[in-house]
């Protein structure tokens, strides 16, 4: 028992000699390599001169960004509420600068007088005017592109400059066909001096006179067109109330007599183009 115990106590002296030798070297090992390295620098020891390196190469945009920049010179909070103002007001500029009004009217007025309370739709009737008025303002939408929107977009000019810039060919298409004594109304409820020439009108006075003028062309036409069908009414009303058809409404036989004289002169190319033609 002397002997195995004096054994164990050997053993156990020399797994303690062995375990705080590992120690030892653990604790000295970083001092070592602190010296080898020199001492660790720190934002203490650093000059404020010396500026932390660059890299030359740029940083790789996030793929999931989104950049959205302002129009031209503007920035990009004011594009957006110029965006939104024109979607606003596109429906008002449509009917009150263009020939919309008109060709609407027109159109109309043909429904009616053939007869027809839903034939052609109200849809189809607004598609076509809608076709025939980007037909007719191309060249005005050309000229205000050149003139306005493309400085706009290069940046030089600001968004008022080129709202100002494309009034010029609008302005320039009413007068065209504006009345004088539609201006002269205006002119006088808006107790503004007369002006010496038709281009020191203000958008204030050109604008509702063209509406006026349009409105009143629109009618003129629609009388004109209305008149033949009416012709027809009248005629077939007169010959069926002699042979006493009293029972059968006259409107029952006129209805396919005017469709029919409407196709056989193709009416429908006559009217487009005289529609266009008034507009040269």
């Amino acid at each position: 028992m002397n002997e195995r115990s004096r054994y164990l106590r050997i053993v156990a002296l020399l797994l303690l000699l062995l375990s705080g030798s590992s120690f030892t070297a653990a604790q000295t090992l970083p001092a070592a390599n602190a010296a080898s390295f020199g001492p660790e620098p720190t934002a203490s020891v650093l000059p404020d001169s010396i500026a932390m390196p660059v890299s030359p190469f740029p940083s790789a945009p996030d793929p999931n960004e989104i950049r959205i920049t302002g129009i031209g010179q503007g920035s990009m909070p004011w594009t957006i509420i110029v965006l939104l103002t024109l979607l606003t007001l596109i429906p008002s500029l449509l009917l009150c600068m263009t020939p919309f009004a008109r060709l609407l009217v027109v159109f109309h007025f043909l429904r009616q007088a053939l007869g027809l309370q839903t034939t052609p739709t109200n849809q189809t009737l607004i598609g076509l005017s809608l076709v025939l008025t980007f037909f007719l303002m191309q060249p005005v939408g050309a000229s205000i592109y050149t003139a306005s929107v493309v400085p706009l977009e290069n940046g030089r000019i600001s968004a008022m400059q080129a709202v100002e810039r494309g009034e010029g060919p609008i302005r320039q298409f009413m007068l065209h066909y504006v009345r004088e004594k539609d201006v002269a109304l205006f002119v006088e409820l808006s107790k503004e001096p007369r002006p010496r020439t038709p281009a020191d009108l203000s958008m204030r006075i050109v604008v509702p006179a063209y509406i006026l003028s349009e409105l009143k062309a629109g009618f003129q036409i629609g009388t004109v067109l209305f008149l033949p069908f009416l012709a027809i009414d009248m005629i077939v009303a007169s010959i069926s109330t002699s042979v006493g058809m009293l029972q059968l409404p006259p409107v029952v036989i006129s209805t396919p007599l005017k469709l029919l004289l409407f196709v056989m002169v193709d009416g429908w190319n006559l009217l487009v183009g005289s529609l266009m033609r008034s507009f040269s």
